[in-house]
């Protein structure tokens, strides 16, 4: 073999182990999931091509291009799974939790507190109701447990957006709009925009991003060293910079650890607590 050929193969080879991987998915986790790329590629040399925005600009590509996609919440990641064909369902994997907030005028001016006082209160308000966002205000004020609440805060409702970027793109040119019923991390990755308001404790709702494999992905190892690096103490940290955490308590704050983890290692403790004692 010619010094020329056997430096072709040699290139073949390592391109060949270091592939780049493709991944697809909504706005709203891509800040942090571009950063956990970015930062992965400059742990392990594979590269992860981040592609993002509504569906509808992205989904034909990925049928042929995806190794995973990511979602917004569960029903977004069913709607892909129906769409694109080739999702492996069973590996769905949920990542983290964001919790929904409201964003208020820089300063807020109207002085807003949390939802009971957008259901009180008739001022401009603006929530998304697509997306990974179906339902989402119906229920955060459902908890609320009272029908008048729901009529009160539906008839205060000034513009339903179809998906998160559409309603920035209304929040930046709306300026009646007073409030934006959203997750958090949609004034974190955007602060000069707007202020936040967490919604009350026991009216939170929290949704996830998971990621999942394609038929294409489905045994790639570059994959699985990305999905590992999420799940890493290096990807939860970058990932609660954004505003996403692993769990979080009765009073909205968040944890970089498993909170079912947690659980089942206190199960296990106690279990053998109560073997000992035997």
């Amino acid at each position: 073999m010619s010094a020329a050929l056997a430096a072709a193969a040699s290139l073949l080879l390592s391109t060949a182990a270091y592939a780049d991987i493709s991944i697809f998915g909504p706005g709203g986790p891509t800040p942090a999931m571009k950063e956990a790329a970015e930062a992965f590629k400059q742990e392990s040399g594979i590269a992860v091509t981040v592609t993002a925005g509504p569906s509808s600009k992205w989904m034909e590509a990925a049928k042929t291009e995806a190794d995973a996609i990511y979602s917004g919440s569960q029903n977004m990641m069913d709607d892909f799974i129906a769409e694109h064909g080739t999702i492996l369902a069973d590996t769905v994997e949920p990542l983290f939790l964001r919790p929904s907030a409201i964003l208020v005028r820089k300063g807020n001016p109207e002085g807003i507190t949390g939802i009971r006082d957008l259901v009180a209160r008739d001022l401009g308000l603006m929530v998304v109701d697509g997306a990974g966002q179906v339902g989402m205000w119906e229920d955060i004020v459902g908890r609320m447990r009272d029908v008048a609440a729901m009529k009160a805060f539906r008839a205060n409702i000034d513009h339903l957006a179809p998906n998160s970027g559409a309603a920035r793109d209304t929040w930046k040119t709306d300026e009646s709009l007073d409030a934006w019923l959203i997750w958090n991390h949609w004034q974190i990755d955007n602060a000069e925009l707007a202020d936040m308001v967490p919604t009350e404790p026991e009216l939170t709702i929290y949704r996830d991003t998971s990621i999942a494999r394609t038929e294409k992905g489905r045994d790639n190892e570059e994959v699985t060293g990305f999905i590992d690096f999420l799940n890493s103490d290096a990807g939860v940290e970058i990932f609660a910079r954004h505003g996403w955490q692993k769990s979080f308590d009765e009073a909205g704050q968040g944890s970089a650890k498993d909170g079912a983890k947690d659980t089942d290692a206190a199960k296990s403790d106690q279990d053998q607590e109560e073997q000992a004692a035997q």
